[in-house]
């Protein structure tokens, strides 16, 4: 009976196969391509840790894309990093292993096509993306992520067949990731330049699948020049736009990873029109690619395409959706909600852009708690997040610190620590020629970037402004770059030698060689980095924040006074000026 079960099932596959070949090609056919991309945790229009309503949410996507579909051929896309940003994903991620994960709970009930993996993905870890890439119903896509032996670890690419017109959908993934996470979060993977990558799958796909259409889903930004790289930087972080054009073949490609909203038409090296889309994080936007077919004489499909942004914040969340989660969106309400301790007084991270802060000099103070280092180094990882004085709970963890970061310890020599602070604030503070000069390092309105929140905006990201504690300093606005920061000694008024060996508390991203820090600033390989660190701990830095609070109780977050801004008259008028321009918003 067995033997004929699997005769039986053999010849209905082969059946089911000949009857796809042979299906008509339509003469005239229309599809819409909806994608999603960075949504970060947002599943509900509900913030956790702010606790209140959001304006975007993949609640809302699944009303938007229900009625889509009630008279539209739909391909649903998402392009990566939806499992960091808030609280829910991290529960599932980091604290019920064993259930289901939300991501594939909502994402095959929404009945996605496909998706191709981010970095803050990989950033959750084997246990995590492993488990997800099974439970998913659909492709998670990453044709330059690649075992040793040069095959993909994830699918390379994905066919979808609608009413016999063929899709193809190649996923690339940002390769910066060796440069910002622990090797632990991706062993057993390499990950190739995304334009040498896509010359070796497009004629592959093109060869021997002959799509209707050719689909680029990269989680990787637009702009190319980002982080002070050029078209030809190898292993561009930012390359999707390369790919456009140096690849031909494609006719849309969806971009992700930088946040921003893209709708452009664009020429590769043929002379081809590629249209390139990408929405806003956080499920606050999708782009839509509406296709229209068209069948020539020799068979061939002409085509018309059109790129849409389409915003959710005027839509309503799904009700089924809540309905369908409720368990798991109460589960998490109630985890964020536990008291972990009591601040006695607000601490805000936009205050650490313009100098020394209670927020950072807390973090600080954990830091070394925790690691017994000698000093500590730090950066505010949100423009604006505020802690309120009183009860502090798990969800104000995430606005203390916002990443799933390792707390790792490493040798540096005074001279390296003074090179380090000195490329942090060559990034950070402006050389002042007089006290009406601005304090921080903008870009220039007219060459700013519009699509950017401020008329004024940082020239480089605050997330790198690194601080030091455990030593005392001053940074001279006057001084030119890679001479403002003078160390005077250490915090416990010890001498600082410049040639001494000292014990450094850093977080995981910057250990490994993100923001460049060590590697432009102080001068060290990848290779030498790694061999400087002594230890790493074993769960995020956040969990043993929280730990910590636990066990103090009462916080009483204040200034260490380690560090000044010299002039300080010309610091504090400049400061002044630049907060109003920056003039943080809560949205």
């Amino acid at each position: 009976m067995k033997k004929l079960h699997l005769i039986f099932s053999i010849a209905m596959m082969i059946a089911f196969l000949g009857c796809t070949e042979s299906i008509e090609r339509p003469q005239e056919y229309s599809l819409i391509l909806v994608e999603t991309s960075d949504v970060h945790g947002a599943i509900f229009d509900y913030d956790f840790i702010n606790d209140r309503q959001v304006s975007g949410s993949l609640s809302k996507v699944h009303s938007y894309v229900k009625d889509l579909k009630k008279d539209e051929n739909v391909i649903l896309m998402d392009n990566g990093d939806i499992l960091q940003g808030q609280p829910i994903v991290y529960y599932y991620n980091f604290e019920d292993v064993t259930a289901q994960h939300i991501c594939s709970k909502v994402m095959n009930y929404m009945q996605y096509d496909v998706a191709t993996i981010g970095n803050h993905d990989i950033e959750a870890g084997h246990a995590v993306y492993d488990k997800l890439k099974n439970e998913f119903n659909f492709p998670w896509l990453a044709a330059n992520a690649v075992k040793k032996d040069g095959s993909p670890y994830f699918d390379p690419y994905k066919i979808v067949l609608k009413d016999g017109v063929k899709i193809a959908v190649l996923g690339l993934i940002t390769p910066g990731i060796p440069k910002w996470l622990p090797e632990e979060l991706w062993s057993g993977i390499e990950f190739e330049d995304m334009l040498e990558s896509a010359k070796k799958w497009v004629p592959r796909i093109l060869e021997n699948e002959n799509p209707d259409l050719l689909v680029g889903l990269f989680h990787a930004g637009y702009d190319y020049t980002y982080g002070n790289v050029d078209y030809e930087t190898y292993k561009n972080e930012n390359a999707s736009l390369i790919v456009a054009e140096q690849v031909p073949g494609f006719d849309i490609v969806f971009v992700g990873h930088d946040h921003y909203t893209w709708n452009e038409k664009i020429e590769n090296i043929n002379g081809d029109e590629v249209i390139v889309l990408g929405p806003k994080n956080s499920a606050k936007q999708v782009v839509t690619a509406n296709v229209k077919f068209k069948l020539n004489a020799e068979g061939k499909y002409e085509k018309n395409i059109v790129g849409n942004v389409v915003e959710m914040k005027e839509l309503k969340a799904d009700s089924l959706f809540n309905i369908e989660f409720g368990n798991e969106f109460n589960k998490v309400k109630e985890f964020v909600s536990k008291e972990v301790g009591v601040f006695s007084k607000s601490v805000s991270t936009h205050k650490a852009l313009y100098g020394p802060s209670e927020f950072i000099d807390l973090i600080h103070h954990i830091q070394l708690e925790i690691s017994n280092a000698d000093i500590s180094l730090a950066a505010p990882l949100s423009f604006n997040s505020v802690i309120n004085e009183g009860p502090v709970y798990v969800r104000d963890m995430f606005k203390l610190y916002r990443f799933e970061n390792f707390l790792y310890t490493i040798n540096l020599t005074g001279s390296e620590i003074d090179k380090y602070l000195e490329y942090s604030f060559a990034n950070w503070f402006n050389t002042m020629e007089n006290e009406n000069d601005h304090l921080l390092l903008f870009e220039s309105k007219e060459n700013g970037d519009s699509k950017k929140q401020n008329s004024y905006t940082l020239l480089n990201n605050f997330y790198n402004f690194d601080i030091a504690a455990g030593i005392k300093y001053t940074v001279d606005l006057t001084k030119p770059i890679n001479d403002k920061v003078t160390i005077t000694s250490m915090s416990d008024n010890n001498k600082f030698y410049i040639d001494s060996t000292y014990i450094v508390a850093v977080n995981s991203y910057r250990g490994n060689g993100g923001g460049d820090h060590f590697t432009e600033g102080v001068g060290l390989s990848k290779e030498e980095l790694i061999n400087r660190r002594i230890n790493s701990t074993e769960k995020d830095l956040r969990y043993y924040m929280m730990k910590w609070i636990e066990e103090e109780g009462i916080i009483e977050p204040e200034l260490k006074n380690e560090w000044s801004v010299i002039p300080e008259n010309w610091w504090l008028k400049a400061k002044a000026k630049d907060e109003k321009l920056l003039n943080p918003v809560k949205k």
